[in-house]
């Protein structure tokens, strides 16, 4: 695996984001905030502002009604009073919507994560500049085809059990088999991308 981005099949790059946050049409992303904390998602609106469209939400059943085909990034605390954030990511795929979704939550991950269908998983608090960096690589990732995605989404799970210590179960190791066994799917596709550029630890990497 050689680093740069990957190809689609027809052999062009795909597109990424500018700078500024915009896309490379033009349009400027859209950033669904749920928090049930009102000024931690409004911390949020304040970080993202400027650099993507946002919206917020302090409850799972407002971030429903929230969501729509125009979010490209959701940031999505997992324990809620209503509707916990893993009952709102189900519904979220479900109704098949294609947003990349975070976990931004105070929870440690443990084991139950590695089979919830999120992107990556963060643990608060998050600075400024790793939160605009979360959502730049979010957006990132949105370019790469479904395999390649879920290569991704494994990687974020293998690190953030090893952040919090809970690689000696059984269910890690598994997740490991799988993560290596899609990496052999995806190895053409991503021949120039290093798997740091997709997955680093990015809390300073934007200014």
């Amino acid at each position: 695996m050689t680093d740069g981005s990957p190809s689609d099949p027809d052999g062009s790059s795909p597109a990424r984001s500018s700078s500024d946050g915009s896309s490379p049409d033009g349009s400027t992303p859209t950033v669904l905030a749920v928090d049930d904390e009102p000024d931690l998602a409004e911390l949020c609106r304040v970080y993202l502002d400027g650099r993507y469209d946002v919206r917020i939400a302090t409850s799972g059943e407002t971030a429903l009604e929230e969501i729509d085909d125009d979010v490209d990034v959701v940031l999505l605390d997992r324990r809620m009073p209503d509707l916990s954030g893993h009952e709102v990511l189900s519904e979220i795929r479900s109704a098949g919507y294609d947003a990349r979704v975070a976990m931004l939550t105070a929870v440690e991950p443990d084991v139950d994560i590695v089979d919830m269908p999120f992107d990556d998983y963060k643990t608060k608090p998050v600075t400024r500049e790793g939160l605009i960096a979360l959502v730049e690589v979010l957006l990132e990732r949105a370019a790469f085809d479904e395999r390649s995605q879920q290569f991704f989404a494994l990687a974020s799970k293998k690190a953030a059990l090893e952040a919090s210590g809970t690689t000696d179960t059984e269910e890690y190791d598994e997740l490991v088999e799988r993560m290596e066994a899609v990496r052999t799917e995806v190895d053409e596709t991503l021949d120039r991308l290093s798997v740091e550029d997709a997955f680093a630890e990015i809390s300073t990497n934007v200014s």
